[in-house]
């Protein structure tokens, strides 16, 4: 069984990276055990895979069909943080990763880190731009869509989004006017 537990834990919850290049995932243990475990689960294939388990030695251990090129787990004297490394990443890579230790017959998984793969990795926000409103905002992203070529990205779509906003709030009054002159209209006609 698998069960997730405070013997290990994993942060960030997210890490967006761009295609073709590398990656970490950090992995703290509470206390030294005989070795890590990592897994892939993938939203868009809904597989959980084994990718693999690195012993106290750094001696690995890869699931199927997984590269030795691709994967590989760094560790410190301490034998309490590890670190899964990915290299040369594409859209394929996406997932939330694991970090798995076994203790008495049962994998215990850490929270899990949320990979995404980009082409393109969004532009920091400057210090001196101005916010485009008082209210703050939350943009929630699927991973699916960061995951598609093309995709749009926040930097794109919110200031979009606002705009349209904008308009159609423009729009009220003038709807209002248009409702108010038909009315005149209406009764002018019905008057006479």
């Amino acid at each position: 069984g698998f069960c997730t537990n405070l013997l290990l834990s994993q942060s960030p919850g997210h890490i967006l990276a761009q295609t073709n290049n590398k990656t970490e995932i950090p992995c703290e243990l509470k206390k030294e055990h005989a070795g890590v475990y990592w897994y892939r689960w993938s939203q868009e294939r809904q597989t959980f895979e084994f990718l693999m388990f690195s012993n106290l030695l750094g001696k690995a251990t890869y699931g199927t069909n997984i590269s030795q090129d691709k994967f590989s787990v760094h560790g410190t004297h301490s034998h309490t943080s590890y670190s899964l490394h990915i290299s040369h990443l594409h859209a394929s890579d996406n997932g939330t990763y694991y970090c798995s230790i076994s203790q008495s017959s049962q994998l215990l998984l850490g929270s899990g880190t949320r990979l995404g793969v980009v082409d393109v990795l969004p532009l920091p926000p400057k210090a001196t731009q101005a916010p485009l409103s008082k209210k703050p905002m939350r943009c929630v992203t699927k991973s699916k869509a960061a995951g598609k070529k093309g995709a749009c990205s926040p930097l794109v779509w919110v200031p979009l989004a606002t705009g349209v906003l904008i308009l159609l709030l423009s729009l009220v009054p003038t709807a209002h006017r248009l409702h108010r002159l038909r009315r005149r209209l209406w009764l002018r006609i019905h008057r006479q």
